[in-house]
């Protein structure tokens, strides 16, 4: 597998998805040519219905492109199995959703940890990599709550901890703050930023907002399935 740190994080070619409706077909993106290197913080804009969430899908793994190719951290996503989709999606890439999808019968410390016990690792290590990006993000003493019992800015920086317990190379988020108040909008997307500068991390956000768009290095424009704009933004 060809993984080195030179190559572009997000490779894709002619990639595009088309839907079938009944006997008729609907494009979700149509010839996308991207190429995103390693640590950039990436926001993705464009209208309703000009491809973000058919991308960001994509991009996920929780779907596969009609043709084209698309290479996301030396893995190819056109062509892998669904035990080979399984695995990128549980150890190399992580997501967050404008929902939380945070499941309300489990506590934080819970939530968290679940990923990583899905992916077999020992509750110990999954314990102690959470209480450390729990801390990091000041929820230490939320670690026995519900999701019921917080915030929603809580909420998003739990599921936040969530995507990034099996360290992954890419985090994805689809309209972070479409739930949040501007205020804890904004702090989410500085945490975001954070986790860029901190680590090293490849963010992407797919949003309607306008919070990132300061803090963002690339920027990639969509309309009607299409790139329009895409590139490193400008100082």
């Amino acid at each position: 597998m060809n993984d080195l740190s030179d190559d572009p994080l997000i490779n894709a070619e002619g990639l595009t998805r088309i839907y079938s409706l009944g006997s008729a077909e609907v494009i979700g993106i149509h010839e996308i040519t991207l190429k995103i290197p390693r640590g950039e913080l990436v926001v993705l804009k464009g209208n309703s219905g000009s491809g973000k969430s058919t991308l960001l899908a994509l991009l996920g793994g929780l779907d596969q492109p009609t043709r084209g190719s698309l290479i996301v951290a030396g893995q190819n996503l056109q062509d892998a199995t669904p035990s080979q989709l399984n695995l990128y999606r549980r150890n190399t890439v992580g997501m967050v959703f404008q929902s939380f999808n945070l499941l309300p019968t489990l506590t934080v410390i819970e939530n968290v940890c679940l990923p990583a016990l899905l992916a077999g690792k020992a509750y110990a290590h999954a314990r102690n990599r959470a209480l450390e990006w729990l801390d990091w993000l000041g929820l230490t003493n939320r670690l026995n709550h519900y999701p019921s019992q917080l915030s929603g800015g809580e909420m998003q920086r739990a599921a936040l901890v969530r995507a990034l317990i099996n360290d992954p190379s890419i985090i994805l988020a689809d309209e972070p703050t479409g739930n949040l108040d501007s205020r804890s909008g904004q702090t989410v997307m500085e945490l975001f930023a954070e986790l860029n500068r901190r680590s090293g991390r490849t963010v992407l956000v797919a949003t309607h907002s306008t919070l990132a768009d300061s803090l963002a290095t690339f920027r990639i424009l969509l309309k009607d399935g299409r790139v329009v704009e895409s590139g490193p933004c400008k100082a």
